[in-house]
């Protein structure tokens, strides 16, 4: 079968219509002999994107470097597995380097199959691409679309600007503020886009707001542009306050913490009848929430990013009836007494529930380091940062921790970063991250692990421009150039709002089960497994003493405890 119209074994393309936001992002096909096929499965894609095929291994690093010279943003390259003039995987590294955000897949035929398992899921293994799809054998073959609009989808929205501007953020200067805001909606997967007071754009905002503006000017939805001061400020404006809540006055259950523990909480709580409350102090999803690919959740062969994963999950809590309040931290528990609900205190209202389930999960450890906790924002993040990945563009950047939360940040930040560091104080990562991303780490050219190293200094004029670390062994310090700093450095508690009566371990880790002291037991007899030593309240999750510390072993522990909190209340009812 031919390939078309070809020059120098590259066609040219489907649709050289540009967007009004500039050219469509290409997806490339390269095929010895079945770009036609290829041309043809793909056709559903083609209002979007840019179809572009290549007959060989070197024509499509040709186009390659020529849709980077035009500006062309490549958003999925899928080659056959067996390439005329090349082996397959040196090819994809090629590609990688050529166009490191990029989703690329190998497309294997039926015949053919069997054999090349092997070989594709080690490659697979090492994150030499993102996954391996059997050829469609005939018409409508959705189990194949449905991995190239999985993969489409999580480059969207983590490569791509937004086409539409749901969210307008109205500023001189990209500001720490602008960049929490930013953040936020990202991760709550509302679009967005930042314009210059003086754009076209900027205009038209500034002109619906009443009054003497300040800055960031935020406007979206229906509501009219206002001036913010926090992102609480945005969230409330979109979701309300916790002092919004009618329920008769009383949920069965309330929820505080939006992670995996929570958000499993909320949807097996409400999916059986309880009218069920979630308090989320930051944006749905927690710490696993920034994270830019989880490769190893039950049920995602391909991964899945922990804003899609806690996106969905939100959606299908909303669908049972779980209420939502973002923005808005809990700051005290009440415990009730005599069969009186227990009262979540928070900035803007108290929440009475007749169970609650703390889910609060971990933060981030501070790095302790004056000067660069100056600059957070300004090139210094804690966590993922999904969005300031963006601005990471052919930058230096280093990461600090070796947990998995740690390697997967590296791998993203790798797919924009001119080089990616991480920093560990151990000998190497084997004790603390899994190995599917130790193997991922060390196949990528762009990433490398500097052992027993600490940054101690850091600094620069208005953003970060340089760190110092040193080699814990010589303690030997060395100056460095660093555009970016990301902060991954352990848990600790977020449960100070918690009573005293609320018993935890040394670390404030809260105690469930046998682990409670025994002076706390009834009758010789220790809590139900994921309660405290409250009646009536729960903990799930990484703020559990114990706990795994894993999504996985998380969203478990917040299905399980659903069935406690009902044995609860029917105890309290008789």
């Amino acid at each position: 079968m031919s390939c078309g119209a070809t020059l120098g074994g590259v066609t040219e393309p489907t649709s050289g219509q540009p967007t009004a936001r500039g050219p469509k992002p290409a997806i490339v096909l390269v095929s010895e002999s079945r770009c036609d096929f290829l041309l043809d499965e793909f056709g559903r894609y083609q209002r979007d994107y840019d179809l572009r095929t290549a007959t060989s291994a070197t024509a499509a690093t040709a186009l390659l470097h020529e849709l980077a010279d035009q500006g062309v943003p490549v958003a999925m390259l899928a080659s056959e597995s067996e390439l005329p003039d090349a082996e397959l995987f040196p090819a994809m590294s090629t590609w990688r380097v050529l166009v490191p955000t990029a989703r690329r897949i190998v497309l294997i035929h039926w015949n053919v199959f069997r054999a090349s398992v092997p070989r594709m899921s080690e490659g697979l293994r090492a994150g030499k691409f993102d996954t391996y799809l059997l050829i469609p054998r005939g018409v409508r073959d959705e189990e194949f679309h449905n991995a190239i609009t999985d993969l489409l989808s999580d480059w969207g929205s983590s490569v791509a600007g937004p086409e539409i501007d749901g969210i307008r953020i109205v500023t001189p200067s990209v500001t720490p503020l602008v960049m929490q805001i930013r953040d936020f909606l990202d991760r709550m997967g509302m679009p967005n886009r930042t314009y210059a007071p003086e754009s076209e754009q900027g205009q038209e905002v500034l002109a619906l707001y009443d009054g003497e503006p300040g800055f960031p000017l935020v406007h979206g939805w229906t509501a009219p542009p206002m001036v913010v001061d926090t992102v609480r400020d945005v969230a409330i404006s979109l979701y309300g306050k916790p002092a919004d809540i009618v329920l008769d006055g009383v949920a069965d259950l309330a929820i505080v913490g939006g992670g995996p523990a929570g958000l499993a909480a909320a949807v097996y709580g409400a999916s059986e009848g309880l009218s069920t409350v979630l308090v989320e102090a930051e944006a749905v999803g927690g710490q696993a929430g920034t994270s830019s690919m989880i490769r190893n959740y039950l049920g995602f062969p391909r991964g899945i990013s922990g804003m899609r994963l806690a996106q969905r999950a939100r959606i299908q809590a909303v669908r049972f009836g779980t209420r939502f309040f973002t923005g808005w931290p809990v700051t005290e528990l009440r415990p009730g007494v005599a069969g009186e609900p227990h009262c979540l205190e928070t900035g803007g209202g108290i929440v009475r529930a007749r169970t609650v389930i703390v889910a609060s999960g971990v933060a981030y450890r501070r790095l302790g380091v004056l000067p660069l906790e100056e600059l957070v924002g300004l090139g210094v993040f804690y966590g993922a940062a999904m969005t300031a990945a963006r601005e990471m563009q052919d930058r230096e950047v280093y990461v600090v921790g070796g947990g998995n939360s740690a390697g997967q940040a590296a791998v993203h930040l790798a797919r924009f970063a001119r080089s990616v560091t991480i920093l560990i104080r151990r000998e190497d990562l084997t004790a603390t991250m899994s190995e599917y991303l130790i193997r991922e780490i060390k196949w990528n050219p762009r990433i490398s692990v500097q052992p027993r190293t600490q940054v101690v200094d850091g600094g620069g004029i208005g953003r970060l421009e340089w760190l110092t670390l040193r080699d814990l062994d010589e303690e030997k310090e060395t100056r460095v150039d660093a555009d970016g700093l990301f902060l991954l450095l352990g848990a600790q508690t977020n449960c100070d709002w918690l009573p005293a009566e609320v018993a935890r371990d040394e670390r404030g880790f809260v105690l469930t089960g046998r682990d409670v002291p025994k002076g706390s037991w009834t009758e010789g007899s220790p809590p139900a497994n994921l309660a405290t030593t409250v009646p009536g309240v729960f903990a799930v999750g990484d703020v559990r003493a114990g706990s795994m510390k894993r999504v996985a072993a998380a969203s478990g522990e917040g299905a399980s405890v659903v069935p406690l909190v009902h044995a609860f209340l029917e105890t309290a009812d008789s």
